[in-house]
């Protein structure tokens, strides 16, 4: 156990972590020349094409120092803030972790946000500069920056540059000199914590574990303490580039077992592994529940597809831990679930993972966020969806969710920044200044102002330069209210949403004046309505396509004219009273795409 070194790689988005993980792969000759490729951890589609990583990814090389053979277990993690669920699992499973800080942009908010949840699982931090060599790089500056941030010494922070393999023997040294072995009791019952798991159609579910104590040899007979369920070790091994089978796996060490699970729901992350009969007598403390944030139904497109999309789902949930669903019916989608994120970028990854990896074609309704309703029969009701609201006349009061907000930006957009958070409702707490140039900016902000397009409005007002975390704050009490939205007199139940009293006329005009772009017209005329309760605030008209039933009239008298205009309007009128209108699914996702 004394040779063997758990550690992941932290940092904010962009800062280096899956190119230093490459070097370091590299380095310890774990990938042959041949095999190696840019971001290599990083094996799904939608990863490489956008450049980001979504899943944590752990490895194990082997690495000679001062004569001795160490076994390294390196995780790989994201860098978004939608992600973070993924990174608090992995430093769960370390003893150490590499902080990353880009020499050009200097530490950002989710190197903050990271480094904390790192230091409250009491890890070793090993402070990494990364990208020396870039012609922006500012090391002596940010140097400093790092040093008042961890409170470590100068000399302790390693130059690196991942793309140019700077400084990838000294951080491996480092590794094994600062970072503690784990520590464990070979001899006790067997305790192993999941912390991942993978769904493969031939094989069931690969379990991926972190042994905390005693050890696991293949055929064993196991059992998962949170579900009791009982299992054989089919096969277990230890992570390379592919699964290494092993006839034994040891304690401290991180290592994968399959046992031909088939039931999704039998794999709980952050469930305890032992033995069956020789039984720890405690299970690990595994990791605490995750809060999604935003809320939004998927529905198949094809009703009949309920039942694959639900199949679907619980595989998906097994590879993606922070994914919450549960099934929900609606009056214009039929079956469908509804499920809880942890962001806008994790809803749209979850929809691109479920339309590559399991074909599944689905529609996405209007973001929510999670309101508290008190009744005037004093209940307090949890509402996820605006379908679940009571009607006016039963509500005591709303309480919507805030956040605590923390935007590092540099000092030239602190007014823009300030603009766009009084226009979401938000209250600036404090204003810190990090250095001359950059401000740490501290608001109080409705989650439900968020969700939608505020990073990337963020984004754009700050050149790209601010950086945003934030954390959930508690419940206050808000107006807000139902905006309904009519197609003909019928709600569609998809459309709607919740919004503050103050924005609700303009955001239904909006939402009105979008609907009418994006529905087809009909041969009858479409009313498109917002309204809250039975009060109309906005309306947009779809016109009727006209035959023009007067071609064959070439003079001739005015009443043989009226007496076809008249008819052709009775059979508008009754059209209307019996058709329905088709809605495309970019009608649903036009309200995301409300500026």
């Amino acid at each position: 156990m004394k040779n063997i070194r758990n550690f992941c790689i932290i940092a904010h988005i962009d800062h280096g972590k899956s190119t230093l993980a490459d070097r370091l792969l590299e380095f310890t000759k774990t990938v042959s020349n041949r095999d190696m490729q840019a971001q290599l951890l990083d094996n799904m589609d939608l990863e490489r094409e956008r450049g980001i990583t979504i899943k944590s990814h752990a490895i194990q090389m082997t690495y000679l120092y001062k004569g001795e053979e160490y076994t390294l277990n390196l995780i790989d993690t994201p860098g978004h803030v939608d992600f973070s669920y993924e990174v608090s699992r992995s430093i769960a499973a370390c003893e150490g972790a590499l902080l990353l800080v880009d020499a050009s942009q200097g530490t950002e908010a989710q190197t903050i946000s990271n480094l904390y949840l790192a230091i409250n699982h009491n890890l070793t931090i090993i402070p990494v500069l990364n990208k020396v060599d870039l012609p922006g790089a500012r090391p002596e500056e940010i140097k400093d920056e790092m040093v008042d941030l961890l409170g470590c010494d100068r000399d302790d922070i390693i130059p690196a540059s991942g793309k140019e393999g700077i400084g990838i023997k000294e951080i491996l040294d480092a590794i094994i000199e600062r970072v503690p072995a784990p520590v464990g009791d070979p001899e006790a019952p067997l305790q192993a914590l999941i912390f991942d798991s993978v769904f493969n159609s031939y094989r069931g579910i690969e379990v991926i574990f972190r042994i905390k104590n005693g050890s696991i040899k293949k055929g064993d007979k196991v059992k998962f303490m949170n579900t009791g369920k009982e299992y054989i070790a089919d096969e277990i091994g230890t992570l390379g580039l592919v699964q290494i089978p092993k006839q034994v796996v040891e304690c401290g060490d991180v290592g994968y077992l399959i046992s031909g699970i088939k039931v999704a729901k039998e794999v709980k992350v952050g469930d305890t592994i032992t033995h069956l009969h020789r039984q720890a007598s405690e299970s690990i403390v595994g990791f605490s529940e995750v809060k999604p944030m935003v809320f939004a139904g998927i529905y198949p497109v094809d009703t009949t597809e309920f039942e694959e999309l639900r199949d679907a789902m619980e595989k998906l949930q097994l590879n993606d831990a922070a994914l919450v669903w549960e099934p929900e019916t609606s009056a214009a989608l039929g079956f469908g679930f509804r499920c809880g994120f942890l962001g806008m970028l994790h809803m749209e990854i979850v929809q691109e993972r479920l339309e590559r990896e399991f074909d599944m074609t689905v529609i996405t309704t209007v973001p929510s966020v999670q309101f508290r309703i008190t009744n005037t029969k004093d209940q307090l009701i949890n509402i996820s969806a605006p379908s679940e609201m009571p009607e006016p006349n039963l509500i005591n009061w709303i309480e919507e969710p805030y956040i605590n907000a923390q935007i590092i930006t540099k000092s030239d957009y602190i007014g823009p920044i300030l603009t766009l958070c009084m226009d979401k409702r938000g209250m600036l707490k404090n204003q810190v200044y990090l250095t001359a140039e950059r401000v740490e900016l501290q608001f109080r902000l409705p989650l439900a102002e968020v969700v939608f397009d505020f990073f990337d409005k963020l984004k754009t007002i700050s050149k790209g330069y601010a950086s945003l975390d934030y954390d959930l704050a508690g419940y206050e009490e808000s107006d807000m209210v139902k905006l309904d939205v009519m197609l003909n007199g019928e709600p569609v139940d998809a459309l709607s949403a919740i919004v503050h009293r103050t924005k609700a006329y303009e955001w239904g005009k909006k939402l009105c004046e979008k609907l009418r772009e994006l529905i087809p017209r009909q041969m009858f005329e479409i009313a498109i309505q917002a309204a809250i309760g039975q009060k109309i605030i906005a309306r947009e008209t779809v016109k009727a396509m006209r035959k023009d039933v007067l071609a064959k009239c070439y003079g001739g008298d005015i009443s043989r004219k009226r007496k076809l205009l008249e008819k052709q309007k009775k059979g508008k009128k009754r059209m209307r009273q019996v058709g329905n209108v088709e809605i495309p699914q970019e009608a649903f996702m036009a309200v995301l795409k409300i500026n």
